[in-house]
């Protein structure tokens, strides 16, 4: 009877590398920062030459963050799968999704924050745009969001300044199980509750706009 092959590190792909690799350089890079040297001791960690590795990330310390930021987009779904999600209200699945990421980055706190840094670079910024943009349409999408209009954007872009700021309060929180974290994010999406209820105030009556079809079909069938 013919044995089944037995699949290696040395096996995968250059995709199924990454993402093998990914969950191992945060641990690295809080040392080395996102360099080749936390490129390398992954590598070495996971039992891969340092060569075929590199190869995986060819655009440097911005491809580990993507790769790690991704391995983080699927650390939430796992924790928060859509039955979950479906017993909540729109506000607690955001806040939840919000939480579930920073959980899966805690462990490697040092590291976040060598990325952002990274990220701030001006070189990078764009690069950091993308990415934050990724981050924020990936919960609304868990979140059951299925806008196409313009509220698409505005959604996202909200969610993102929420989850980056938020993401910022994490780096200095040192309160136990991250309770001011939690905190400040509440209060964050409290805002942004209280301004979407203004906006929904302030929304003109479009009946009471005017209408240029309005006005010109009363000016051919008047009212009687």
């Amino acid at each position: 009877m013919a044995q089944l092959a037995v699949m290696t590190a040395d096996d995968l792909t250059l995709d199924e590398l990454r993402d093998a690799l990914a969950p191992l350089l945060p641990a690295e890079a809080a040392f080395e920062g996102w360099t080749n040297a936390a490129l390398d001791a992954a590598a070495a960690r996971l039992g891969v030459p340092a060569e075929r590795a590199r190869l995986a990330f060819v655009d440097g310390p911005v491809a580990m963050i993507d790769a790690w930021f991704a391995a983080i987009d699927r650390a939430m779904t796992a924790a928060l799968p859509p039955e979950r999600l479906a017993a909540m209200k729109i506000r607690e699945r955001i806040a939840a999704l919000v939480l579930a990421r920073i959980d899966a980055a805690a462990p490697d706190k040092e590291a976040l924050r060598r990325a952002l840094a990274v990220l701030a670079l001006p070189a990078n910024i764009a690069a950091g745009a993308r990415l934050g943009w990724r981050a924020a349409d990936a919960m609304w999408r868990l979140a059951g969001d299925r806008a196409t209009d313009f509220a698409y954007y505005t959604k996202r872009t909200t969610l993102g300044g929420v989850y980056a700021t938020t993401l910022l309060a994490f780096l200095d929180d040192e309160s136990e199980g991250h309770a001011d974290t939690r905190a400040f994010l509440a209060r964050r999406i409290d805002d942004v509750m209280r301004f979407e209820k203004v906006k929904a105030r302030l929304k003109p009556d479009p009946e009471r706009m005017f209408s240029v079809s309005r006005f010109l079909g009363r000016l051919r069938y008047p009212a009687s």
